[in-house]
């Protein structure tokens, strides 16, 4: 079973969040998730 390295996730939910021109905000709320989930899944320090 393949593991998901968390630094390249982060970067890719970064980039894929910037090009759609969304906040962290914006893309926690989509996902009913806190914008801080996002900023540490971006940041490398959790997937969950």
């Amino acid at each position: 079973m393949n593991e998901i390295n968390i630094e390249k996730f982060g970067v890719f939910i970064s980039n894929k969040r910037k090009e759609l021109g969304m906040t962290q905000k914006e893309l926690a709320e989509k996902l009913f998730l806190s914008d801080k989930a996002v900023s540490k899944w971006e940041r490398g320090v959790s997937q969950s």
